[in-house]
């Protein structure tokens, strides 16, 4: 097989857990082949540079192999090669790391106490 549809090829892949997800992701504009959003009937060919967002990052992967059917993950060396560029990654480890820096773990939304005592230290500051 030398070409593939793109929604049938990232759920392949296993870069998106259902096919319509990934279908959902090329017609939303997320997924771009050459820097063209493409739609999810799009052929891909090996060789290709496939880039799909996931906020807050944008991945991207050289098609090595093309494939409709799902494939274990011991597999996917051999189907692509990610080629996403570092600072991506970095991006996504500051993005982890600066949530709610002063809230323990699994604690959640605050309170509406909370909220208030929040909002009178602000309004106190202004």
């Amino acid at each position: 097989m030398d070409e593939a549809r793109v929604d049938k090829w990232l759920w392949a892949a296993r870069i998106f857990k259902t096919r319509s997800i990934a279908a959902d992701a090329c017609k939303n504009g997320r997924v771009t082949i050459g820097g063209m959003n493409v739609k999810p009937s799009h052929m891909v060919k090996a060789g290709e540079t496939v880039s799909v967002r996931k906020p807050p990052v944008t991945y991207s992967f050289k098609i090595l192999k093309t494939i409709e059917q799902r494939v274990g993950a011991k597999l996917l060396p051999e189907i692509y090669e990610n080629v996403t560029p570092p600072d991506q990654y970095e991006l996504l480890e500051m993005n982890r790391i600066s949530g709610f820096v002063d809230r323990a773990r699994g604690t959640g939304r605050p309170t509406k106490k909370d909220r208030r005592a929040m909002d009178a230290f602000i309004n106190e500051m202004e």
